[in-house]
């Protein structure tokens, strides 16, 4: 490659062809290594002589690990001089033909691996792809917040599909490919989560062993936790008590040998609540919102929550209480808790606020408030227009269920307006 007359060198080939002058590169190289929480950093001044002496001044580990996982590519393969004992493994794995190959969307990294290599070493894959892959993972909470699980679960199994495919057809640093297989993992827990909400749940139930096993093999226990969490649901809501609770215990016990803060404490409390409200103890349940209170108060102090557990705050405390109340048939002490709940779920969380905000409709018609029973239910329909969430559906034939019996004009009116958007079955 020529640049104004002049040869560039492999490293200064890889970065113009991955579009970064030395300025923007240099702050990239800052990200990734942020990302990767590795102590390195490289100047423009460094930059320069990286590309323009020969050889090249060798970088120290730190930054050889940061250009690696950016460009997908070894050191050695970059122009630099290599001791053999600062070698790194690229892993090839599956059969790496033409027609894989370009089934793959390569992104920077991958082109500017092209761009100084033979075609017939296949597509790299570096930073550049991951981030891309990252990127559409972290979008899965929005599609799951704003349309429920349905639709966020499709979009996981086609992007799993994809990142498997990179996986059995490409070639990547041995760091890459564990950020890929993390995130395989990540995804067989929103599986399981999706699962939960969209149904059916053998299906959400086999995710999330998939997940605890993934996890189990890259050696993360806090998305061992995470799974273990929804498998405490899934079993409560499927009548395996004994399991419910076990999948709390060894959550506690992985949270604590992974040293993890108070958030991600206050989610696997919330999941002990409910196990102990499904399984009618209230006393079991009574402590662990006690406990959730006093995670809740501290989780100020956590510095790094993993974006799953981010969700949990005061909401999700006053929504268990209220389901405290209601397992021991204390409705009217429920109905204080519900209403704080909708109220202070923010923007962004439509299922949520429709889940909440049904159950405090059904609730109120419990305590003989039919009127604004059916208010709240028809303030539910309005906005659930676009949730494809099993959950919210059960709830919605729930309080049609029981608001048919009631002979007032507001109660047929809903039931009515229950039937018609459910009718489409896309609830």
């Amino acid at each position: 490659m020529r640049m104004a007359g002049t040869t560039l060198g492999k490293l200064a080939s890889l970065r113009c062809a991955a579009g970064y002058t030395q300025v923007t590169f240099v702050a990239a190289f800052a990200r990734e290594a942020a990302r990767l929480r590795i102590d390195a950093s490289v100047s423009v001044r460094q930059l320069r002589r990286w590309e323009s002496e020969s050889p090249p001044p060798l970088p120290h580990p730190s930054q050889q690990a940061v250009l690696e996982a950016m460009f997908g590519l070894p050191l050695a393969e970059m122009g630099f001089d290599v001791p053999s004992h600062r070698y790194s493994t690229v892993e090839r794995i599956g059969d790496d033909g033409e027609v894989k190959r370009r089934s793959f969307v390569t992104g920077p990294g991958a082109i500017a691996a092209a761009a100084v290599l033979p075609s017939g070493q296949g597509p790299r894959v570096g930073a550049s792809e991951v981030a891309a892959f990252r990127a559409r993972l972290a979008d899965l909470y929005t599609v799951d917040h704003r349309s429920g699980g349905i639709p966020a679960k499709a979009r996981a199994t086609q992007l799993e599909q994809e990142i498997t495919r990179v996986l059995n057809s490409s070639v990547y640093m041995s760091r890459v490919g564990r950020d890929l297989h993390t995130m395989l993992c990540e995804l067989a827990c929103h599986r399981a989560w999706f699962g939960y909400d969209g149904g059916p749940p053998e299906q959400a139930r086999a995710a999330c062993m998939e997940a605890m096993t993934a996890a189990q093999l890259i050696d993360e226990p806090l998305l061992q936790v995470r799974a273990l969490n929804t498998l405490s649901l899934l079993s409560a809501d499927t009548g395996r008590m004994w399991e419910a609770a076990s999948a709390v215990e060894n959550a506690y016990s992985l949270a604590r040998r992974a040293g993890a803060g108070a958030t991600v404490h206050l989610v696997i409390s919330l999941r002990e609540a409910s196990a102990a409200t499904h399984a009618g103890d209230s006393a079991s349940a009574g402590r662990a919102l006690s406990r959730a209170v006093s995670y809740q108060g501290r989780t100020d102090t956590d510095t790094d929550v993993p974006r799953w557990a981010r969700f949990a705050g005061p909401v999700e405390v006053d929504y268990a209480t209220a389901a405290y109340y209601t397992g021991k048939g204390q409705l009217t002490r429920a109905v204080p808790f519900l209403r704080s709940a909708v109220v202070g779920l923010g923007g962004g969380y439509t299922r949520n606020t429709a889940w909440y905000r049904a159950r405090l409709a059904q609730t109120l018609f419990d305590t003989n408030e039919v009127e604004e029973a059916c208010h709240e239910m028809m303030g539910v329909l309005d906005a659930c227009n676009g949730v494809s969430s099993e959950k919210l559906r059960r709830r919605l034939h729930t309080f049609e269920r029981i608001a048919v019996r009631a002979d007032v004009p507001a109660a047929r009116d809903t039931v009515e307006r229950i039937r018609e958007t459910t009718r489409g079955g896309d609830r």
